[in-house]
């Protein structure tokens, strides 16, 4: 099975705004099934630019074709049209295309406040997810399910498929370092689309509080959990393709270091590098550029490892390139900074490093963790298992 999962995926390394699926359904596109729960109301939506149901049509413009009463619209980190830097704070504003009024929901302001609802029934959430614990999209949608169970409105969410969903891999997070980053304990990879993580919220009681929220999953059709799905649209501005999207679990680490992943060339999160590594691997200099205006490194030579030459692990997290580069870099003591143990959830991946375990041994000790997780997952699938 392995063997053939890297053949369907090495012929799918790179997509382009026009890309197209065969066969699956977004739940975006199966307009049929959520339309009539519409009628009648004030519509708000936290959406961004993945929210496509067709290569030229985003979705707020089908659905105000279509008469929808779209009052709002909600943005996550990116902003609505996704060209933001990530982290970067983000105000309210106004959708020069439609008119519709913007509330950015990332930053300080994360929930949806009363305010913010007075003139809205109903919420739809369309964002197309990376399928990794420290892509924020999951957190902003247990913020919006917080805001709209604690407002009394209801949560249509269009499921879109796990572009890595097909394994489970990671530490679980420690709740003790729980950020915005990492809100639950789930692994690295979780393996599920943001419906069936909806659910698990609700199901497991994650929620603050332990609230439940009204939601209604609209799924995706011709989708399973050993579905290779190409994304037609980048989720951001540093994941332009499907190399960058199956090494991004590994790759992110180096976010909590001081070595540039990449931000600011050609190939975010598919090379690594360091001023101070060995001058004869390979070179690159981050630069400032729309989507990574301060990228880490900015304007230094770096020497490091280009990651596009090889084809990626695609069914486990490779721990290889953070233990290489830790190993390699002659300033340990500052190697790491203080978002390292955000991103991997507990402080001992950091540890296990500084250690010097092997990889095979770093991996066997997220094996309970893992088998837990699994059983919990199991309760909230929507789709056919791997």
């Amino acid at each position: 099975m392995r063997y053939i999962l890297n053949l369907l995926i090495i012929s799918c390394l790179a997509f382009t705004a026009t890309a197209q699926q065969p066969n699956v359904r977004t739940g975006a596109q199966r307009t049929e099934a959520y339309l009539p729960l519409l009628k009648g109301k004030r519509v708000g939506m936290l959406v961004n630019q993945t929210s496509m149901i067709s290569p030229q049509t985003h979705l707020v413009d089908s659905l105000l074709a279509l008469k929808v009463n779209i009052t709002k619209i909600f943005s996550p980190e990116h902003g609505f049209r996704g060209m933001a830097d990530a982290g970067e704070k983000i105000g309210n504003s106004r959708d020069s295309r439609t008119g519709l009024p913007i509330v950015s929901l990332y930053g300080k302001h994360r929930q949806a406040d009363a305010a913010d609802l007075a003139d809205v029934d109903i919420l739809i959430f369309d964002v197309q997810d990376a399928g990794v614990r420290f892509y924020t999209y999951i957190s902003t949608l247990e913020e919006l399910m917080v805001s709209a169970a604690r407002h009394k409105k209801s949560l249509i969410i269009l499921d879109r498929p796990n572009p890595i969903g097909h394994f489970i891999d990671g530490p679980i997070l420690d709740t003790a370092f729980r950020s915005f980053v990492g809100m639950q304990p789930i692994p690295t990879v979780h393996g599920m689309t943001v419906g069936e993580y909806a659910q698990m919220l609700n199901g497991e009681g994650w929620l603050k509080e332990k609230i439940k929220c009204p939601i209604t999953v609209i799924t995706c059709e011709n989708y399973d959990h050993n579905t290779m799905y190409q994304l037609p649209v980048r989720p951001s501005p540093n994941l332009p393709n499907m190399r960058s999207i199956y090494l991004y679990p590994s790759t992110c680490l180096f976010e909590g270091t001081v070595f540039s992943l990449g931000r600011g060339t050609d190939k975010p999160f598919q090379v690594y590098g360091h001023p101070l590594l060995p001058k004869n691997l390979y070179s690159f200099t981050p630069r400032s550029v729309p989507g990574a205006k301060s990228p880490v490194l900015m304007d230094s030579l770096c020497y490091g490892y280009d990651l596009t030459i090889t084809d990626p692990v695609t069914d486990q997290i490779d721990l290889s390139f953070i233990l290489n580069a830790y190993q390699l870099f002659p300033e340990k003591a500052r190697f790491f900074n203080n978002f390292f143990d955000k991103l991997a959830g507990s402080a001992k991946l950091r540890q296990q490093i500084q250690q010097g375990l092997s990889e095979a041994a770093i991996r066997k000790s997220w094996e309970p963790g893992l088998q837990r997780f699994a059983t919990i997952r199991k309760k909230y699938l929507l789709y056919s298992d791997f």
